[in-house]
């Protein structure tokens, strides 16, 4: 069976992981969260998979490939231009990029699957497909149903009693939402749909295939369905599923590495005296990290591999990607390391190299840093507050 993961939208709201990392290629303990979906999809059956991709398309490209290693088929479908020989995204909508698929060859020729490649899901994709085509529905999007208090942050699925689908809400607020079922960006399709996606140009399945849906009548539905849904549209989602993943709430996902002690887990090769740290889990470390002796992890936490904890630092419920240095004495609670970066869990943003920063936060691949004057080491004051 086929299915379309999409992958070409470049990320804004993950920045700045997405600088350098497409969305669908984030990791989750190690492991890019479009793995996930392939592992889902070839569980369920669908084992020829298009890909469109844009925005860093080779990342995708050269860690997936043909999919064989994953059981799967997979091509892709890029979107963009060369510009002084340099590749330039240029994503044309989730709707337009299926279109584009279609009028290269007709690849959709039975009902297909498209999944947006930035979650984690356990969805039964089996039981929304026999659902779908009980209804003779053309498209089908599957809801989960969240608490009214949270409508606001979604885009909301109206349906009348048989789940035909009457109206969006493009993030209401609270008193006005007429649902409290969102789209999870998980979508049923019969080719025939595309027929009312136009050729050549930008088209997004949400905001304009959607409503064009509703306003000609088509057979249209939403299922409600209960099934594990993380989404990582923004910088505090990402953080909530590592700290979700570590705390074993995202049951779908293993922790990789070997189980130490209780709750703390690494991969191949960490130098550390267990002695000489205060380590709470659950934490992972990643491989051919350095912990140095006087260093204190709780948990949740993520470390990533070939890092370097310094001497009297703190790393509190927080997540550090891989090649990052923390210096000597830095205290980090609720905050996500990146390269240059340094993000809270509200995902503002700390460019530690612009803001005189970077010898407390360096590549580990680097040389040590000198000590700074005392004046600047008072600015780490910032990195520890937890607010």
């Amino acid at each position: 069976m086929k299915a379309m993961i999409l992958a070409a939208g470049k990320g804004t709201r993950v920045r700045p992981i997405t600088y350098t990392i497409p969305k669908p290629m984030i990791p989750i303990l190690q492991k890019p969260v479009m793995e996930f979906l392939l592992e889902l999809l070839r569980q369920h059956g669908f084992d020829q998979i298009m890909v469109n991709v844009s925005h860093l398309a080779s990342e995708i490209e050269s860690y997936f490939r043909d999919g064989q290693r994953f059981g799967v088929q997979i091509a892709y479908s890029f979107e963009g231009r060369i510009e002084d020989g340099e590749l330039v995204g240029e994503a044309i909508g989730s709707a337009g990029g299926m279109r584009r698929i279609q009028d290269f060859s007709p690849f959709f020729d039975d009902t297909f699957v498209v999944l947006c490649g930035d979650a984690l899901i356990d969805l039964d994709l089996t039981a929304a497909v026999k659902w779908h085509k009980a209804k003779g529905a053309i498209a089908t999007v599957i809801m989960r149903s969240v608490p009214r208090e949270e409508v606001s942050s979604y885009g909301i699925v109206v349906t009348d009693d048989a789940g035909r689908v009457k109206a969006f809400q493009e993030k209401p607020a609270v008193e006005e939402a007429l649902s409290t079922n969102i789209s999870t960006g998980i979508y049923i399709f019969e080719p025939e749909v595309l027929d009312y996606i136009p050729s050549g140009q930008q088209y997004d399945i949400g905001s304009q295939l959607f409503p064009k849906l509703v306003e000609i009548g088509a057979p249209f539905y939403g299922l409600v369905m209960d099934f594990q849904w993380v989404d990582i549209g923004k910088v505090p989602d990402y953080w909530h599923a590592i700290r979700g993943v570590l705390s074993r709430e995202i049951k779908n996902v293993e922790i990789p590495g070997q189980e130490v002690a209780p709750g703390i887990y690494t991969g191949l090769n960490v130098a550390v005296n267990w002695d000489k740290v205060d380590i709470t889990g659950p934490v992972y470390i990643g491989g051919m990290t350095r912990i140095e002796d006087g260093a204190k992890i709780i948990g949740p936490a993520m470390i990533g591999p070939n890092c370097w904890i310094c001497s009297g630092a703190t790393v509190d419920n927080s997540v550090i990607f891989d090649y990052s240095r923390l210096g000597p004495g830095v205290r980090l609670v609720d905050k996500l390391v990146f390269g240059r970066y340094c993000v809270d869990k509200n995902g503002a943003t700390i460019d530690v190299q612009a803001a005189a920063l970077d010898w407390l936060i360096t590549d580990a691949r680097h040389p040590q840093p000198s000590q700074p004057p005392l004046e600047h080491r008072a600015i780490v004051e910032l990195l520890g507050n937890g607010n």
